[in-house]
């Protein structure tokens, strides 16, 4: 049976909100299994739980925004990107305020940590969700148009277009592929940063985003080039933060995808939009499980692997 996976033990580390700016202690806590994941609000008077779920994002506006009453929970995807790509299915996460911790602007300390905390298989077998139609979302038309779509696929893939009008991201790949069939989520996707321009920084921060940022939690541009002074990680680094995005906001569908993702220009909005049509389309997909790694889609078989 392919099992369901926590993490072995608690482990905590501090960080700076992205937009928020606001300092901030996250602990990852082990689960049982089919508890899912979920987000804790420990600095309020009274504990708030907030499950990461699809239809629980109420914001999306330069982030996966969970948010249940008056409470929040913002910028998810980077940590829900690190559960998918390593396989985690059950895990508390406590927060000291808002916002999940940038860290260096991408999923690689989260995937350090987890690995850290060490993983454990339960006894519970792993639920996928297995696309079995294609579905589809968009956003505007002509060259402005912008879409994501869910297709049947043997595995997980993602591919997706961007398109910036920036030199310094123009000078990269605008598209990039992923099949994790052949793919190392760790190794090609983990590690890519978010992005963002220094002529925004003063709108944003008016409207209250983006007041944590800096050049150690992102990739900074003028108007003509990257500052940072260590250069790109990746060649592609731009579009392949964009698919480490659009992984994380597609596992608040609270289960791995059977299915390939392809995208021109989404965000998350875009993808939260799909989630959500994919659940209300509920002759579109499936839950299944497999009685073996070896009879699961072979993207499943390789990073998720105990040494």
């Amino acid at each position: 049976m392919l099992r369901q996976r926590t993490i072995q033990k608690a482990i905590s580390t501090k960080g700076v909100g992205l937009h928020s700016g606001r300092r901030v202690e996250i602990t990852l806590r082990p689960a049982d299994p089919n508890t899912g994941i979920v987000f804790h609000r420990v600095d309020l008077p009274q504990v708030v739980d907030l499950p990461a779920q699809a239809a629980a994002v109420g914001g999306t506006r330069m982030a996966s925004v969970l948010q249940k009453g008056d409470v929040r929970v913002s910028t998810v995807e980077h940590l829900m990107s690190a559960l998918s790509g390593l396989g985690i299915d059950n895990l508390h996460i406590d927060l000291t305020a808002e916002e999940v911790p940038i860290m260096d602007g991408s999923a690689g300390t989260f995937v350090y940590l987890l690995r850290s905390a060490g993983l454990l298989e339960q006894p519970a077998a792993k639920q996928f969700i297995k696309v079995l139609k294609t579905i589809e979302v968009q956003e505007g038309e002509g060259e402005d148009i912008k879409w994501a779509r869910l297709e049947p696929y043997d595995g997980f893939a993602l591919s997706f277009a961007i398109d910036f009008h920036h030199p310094a991201i123009n000078s990269t790949a605008n598209f990039a592929e992923v099949d994790f069939a052949r793919d190392s989520y760790v190794k090609t996707i983990a590690r890519a940063r978010t992005f963002g321009f220094v002529s925004e920084v003063e709108a944003l921060r008016a409207a209250g985003l983006a007041r944590g940022g800096s050049l150690d939690n992102a990739i900074v541009m003028d108007e003509y080039r990257v500052l940072n002074s260590d250069g790109l990680r990746y060649d592609d680094e731009f579009v392949k933060h964009k698919i480490l995005d659009a992984i994380g906001d597609l596992y608040l569908l609270g289960k791995p995808l059977i299915a390939k993702y392809v995208a021109c220009k989404s965000g998350h909005g875009l993808n939260n939009q799909l989630a959500r049509a994919l659940l209300a389309a509920q002759d579109s997909w499936e839950i299944v499980t497999f009685e073996s790694a070896a009879a699961a889609p072979k993207a499943f078989a390789n990073e998720w692997k105990f040494a």
